[in-house]
């Protein structure tokens, strides 16, 4: 990444978004801002406003995280192998920028079996219009 596309993030986002977005963090569990968030909408990419995930996709998982059983827009989702923690496990990101998102893992429900575990301070959740 570009210093000058890092200070840009950094002035961007807060903290807590660029440590978990940009740096690959994670927020403890139960504590995002919209992991029980219950209201209709889309998820959008907190760096580049990518629309990612849609409340009609969004489940309780009890893992204390924002869980979705298939991305709204599949093209702007990407997965690579993450060997951190000593642990193989498949990482999402935004693929506009490249954003770290959160892990899917393959003990979803029905149809698709996947639960997209994704990070609130990854997201920036837009209401559904009422009109």
């Amino acid at each position: 990444m570009s210093d000058d596309r890092d200070a840009e993030w950094r002035e961007k986002l807060t903290p807590d978004q660029y440590r978990i977005a940009r740096e690959g963090g994670t927020e403890p569990a139960f504590t995002g801002a919209l992991w029980d968030n219950k209201e209709p909408g889309t998820y959008k990419c907190v760096c580049c406003g990518a629309e990612l995930f849609s409340s009609k996709e969004k489940y309780e998982s009890g893992s204390g995280w924002p869980s979705f059983w298939q991305a709204a827009n599949e093209e702007k989702v990407g997965t690579r192998e993450d060997r951190s923690h000593f642990m193989v496990r498949t990482e999402i990101v935004c693929n506009e920028c490249d954003a770290h998102l959160g892990h899917v893992f393959e003990d979803g429900p029905q149809p698709t079996g996947l639960r997209f575990c994704v990070n609130s301070a990854s997201l920036a959740f837009e209401p559904e219009d009422d009109e």
